[in-house]
């Protein structure tokens, strides 16, 4: 019986171009400098490639992982799907989409749809400090998008 898919979806609208947006997120070399959850990326994020991603959500033990770059689509989306051991036991596709805005903002949304058979054990932590993680990066990234 398949489980129904889990996901945990925030949004941020900052107030700077998604050109500006995009250079910061995709500046992985800077990551320890602000982001709070996703702690670094190394690996070329070019479609079909594996990156290495660590992520330390506030309260929650962190961990690193090997996903597949899914998406990587200048100044729009940066994808990637990652899996916990083996394929169908607690696999994430996450999700970075830009959307520009006519008053020259640009909105955020950064998500993240879990599937596989461990995701109700796990559904707690993802409602807390998952969450909490994704909306800790998302102000980091406006913070530092907006400034200077």
């Amino acid at each position: 019986m398949e489980k129904q898919p889990k996901e945990v979806r925030t949004q941020i609208v900052i107030n700077a171009p998604a050109e500006k947006v995009w250079q910061i997120l995709t500046d992985f070399a800077r990551y320890p400098q602000w982001n709070p959850f996703i702690k670094s990326i190394t690996g070329e994020p070019k479609v079909g490639n594996t990156i290495t991603a660590r992520i330390e959500p506030p309260g929650a033990q962190g961990m690193t992982f090997k996903p597949t770059v899914l998406a990587f689509i200048a100044n729009r989306e940066f994808r990637w799907k990652g899996k916990l051991f083996v394929k169908g036991l607690f696999d994430g596709e996450h999700i970075f989409q830009l959307t520009p805005n006519a008053d020259g903002t640009t909105t955020l949304l950064h998500r993240e749809v879990f599937t596989g058979i461990l995701v109700p054990l796990f559904a707690k932590m993802l409602d807390t400090n998952t969450l909490q993680g994704f909306q800790q990066m998302n102000e980091a990234l406006k913070l530092r998008a907006e400034g200077n």
